[in-house]
C-alpha cells in the first residue's frame, strides 16, 4: 500500500493551530530540517494545506490519485502533434456511387437509353384470330332401357364421351325407375352426367324412346342449359371427329349417316347432300320414307339448345314447346321435329365440309329377344365350389 502508518510516538501529541510538525514530514524538505515547516514559515498556504491532508491517513491516497489525474489531464490536452481542425461539411457526405460504364449493343447499335415502361403493343393480340374462345358445351341425350346389351352399349358410349374435350354433359334417361346398375356405370365412366327418369307410361307406345327424349328436352328447357343438343343412342357407333364438329354449329347442323339395312346384307346412306356447308339435297334409299320433308336420321342432326327456351333470339313464329311427336308414324319423328326447329334448308349447316365423310353408323341391332345364359345367374351358383386339381 502507498499509505504510510504513523509512528506511535506521535499519536499522543496535540497539534494546535497547525504548529509543532515533527520530523516525519521533514524528509520532503530539501535539507531535512523541520524549521521550514513551522507556523512561521513563509511557504505558500496551498502547500501547507496539502501537507495537512497528507497527514490525515486515508486522505493521503486520495490526494495522490487526484494529483496523478491532474497530471494526466494536462498531458492529454497538450498539443504534442499535428491535428487537422479544419472540419468541413463535405467530410461527412457519402461518396457518390456510380455503376461502371458498360457499352450495350443490339444489332451493332449502341443503346443510349433504357425504357422501363410497359409496352402495351405486346399485350394486344396481333390478329382477331389470336383470341381464344371457350368451347361450346355439348349436351348428349341418350335414352336407355333394360335389355341384353345395355351395359355393353352404355360402357362403349361412355368411353367415347370420355375422350371428348370438355365441356360436355351426358343426359341419360331411363323409363319407369332409375336402376342402380345404370347409375354405377355412369359414375365409372368419369363423364359429367345427369340421370333423368321418364315417368310416362310407355307400355302402349311402340317406341318409348320418344318420351325419353322429350323428358330430356324438358329438363334442358327448365334449367336453360346452353350448348349443342345431340341425340346419341347407345347402340350407335360414333367417331371423335363428330363430337368436335358439333361445336361448329350455330343453329342447326346435319350430316350423312351410314345405316345397316334391315336385311343386314347392305348399308344405306341417309342424310344431306351438301355444297360446301350448304344443304342442297338429301340421300335416301327407303321408298316408304320419301314423303318426309327432311331425310335425316335421329343421330344425324344437332341444334342449339337456346332454341328450346329463347324463341325471341331465333325469331320463332310460335312459342310452343319443341317436342317429338308420338302420334306420327314410325320414322317420321325426325322430320316432324326438325320442322319445329328450322323452316327450310337455308337455316341448316352441313358438316363436315361438303358432307363428304361418314362420322357415325346406325346398326339397327335387334337385342329385344336376347337373354343372359342361365350360368351367369350368380345367385344360384354361389354354393358351387370347384377344388383345385
Amino acid at each position: 500500500s502507498i499509505r504510510r502508518t504513523l509512528s506511535p510516538a506521535y499519536h499522543d501529541r496535540s497539534y494546535q493551530n497547525g504548529a509543532g510538525f515533527s520530523s516525519p514530514s521533514n524528509k520532503f524538505l530539501p535539507n531535512g530540517s523541520s524549521k521550514h515547516f513551522s507556523s512561521s514559515s513563509h511557504l505558500p498556504f496551498l502547500f501547507n494545506a496539502v501537507n495537512i491532508v497528507y497527514r490525515k491517513g486515508w486522505r493521503r491516497s486520495f490526494c495522490r490519485c487526484l494529483f496523478f489525474f491532474v497530471i494526466g489531464f494536462v498531458f492529454g490536452i497538450a498539443p504534442f502533434g499535428y491535428s487537422d481542425t479544419d472540419v468541413r461539411a463535405k467530410d461527412f457526405t457519402f461518396p457518390e456511387l456510380k455503376p461502371p460504364h458498360a457499352n450495350l449493343r443490339f444489332d451493332d447499335q449502341i443503346v443510349t437509353s433504357v425504357s422501363l415502361s410497359v409496352n402495351t403493343k405486346l399485350l394486344e393480340p396481333k390478329e382477331s384470330t389470336d383470341i381464344i374462345e371457350p368451347l361450346k358445351q355439348l349436351i348428349v341425350v341418350t335414352p336407355t332401357y333394360n335389355r341384353g346389351f345395355q351395359a355393353y352399349f352404355l360402357n362403349r358410349l361412355g368411353q367415347v364421351l370420355r375422350l371428348v374435350k370438355p365441356p360436355l354433359v351426358w343426359i341419360v334417361v331411363e323409363e319407369k325407375a332409375a336402376s342402380h346398375e345404370t347409375a354405377e356405370i355412369l359414375r365409372k365412366t368419369g363423364v359429367m352426367y345427369r340421370h333423368v327418369l321418364c315417368a310416362f307410361n310407355s307400355s302402349s307406345v311402340k317406341d318409348p324412346r320418344v318420351h325419353q327424349r322429350n323428358a330430356a328436352l324438358e329438363h334442358i328447357e327448365r334449367h336453360k342449359l346452353d350448348g349443342i343438343v345431340f341425340f346419341a343412342d347407345d347402340d350407335n357407333v360414333y367417331t371423335l371427329e363428330l363430337f368436335e364438329s358439333l361445336r361448329t354449329i350455330s343453329r342447326f347442323g346435319t350430316w350423312p349417316v351410314a345405316m345397316l339395312a334391315q336385311s343386314k346384307n347392305k348399308a344405306i346412306l341417309e342424310g344431306p347432300v351438301c355444297n360446301a356447308s350448304q344443304v342442297i339435297g338429301w340421300h335416301t334409299n327407303d321408298k316408304s320414307k320419301r314423303l318426309r320433308r327432311f331425310y335425316a336420321d335421329m343421330s344425324g342432326f344437332a341444334f342449339n339448345s337456346s332454341i328450346l327456351w329463347d324463341s325471341k333470339r331465333w325469331a320463332r313464329p310460335f312459342s310452343n314447346p319443341i317436342r317429338l311427336l308420338d302420334t306420327v308414324k314410325e320414322g317420321f319423328q325426325e322430320s316432324t321435329f326438325i320442322e319445329q326447329v328450322v323452316e327450310d334448308e337455308s337455316q341448316m349447316e352441313g358438316i363436315p365440309h361438303g358432307c363428304s365423310r361418314i362420322m357415325n353408323w346406325h346398326l339397327h341391332l335387334d337385342t329385344d329377344n336376347l337373354f343372359y345364359p342361365k350360368g351367369w345367374l350368380l345367385e344360384k351358383n354361389l354354393e358351387v365350389i370347384l377344388p383345385i386339381k
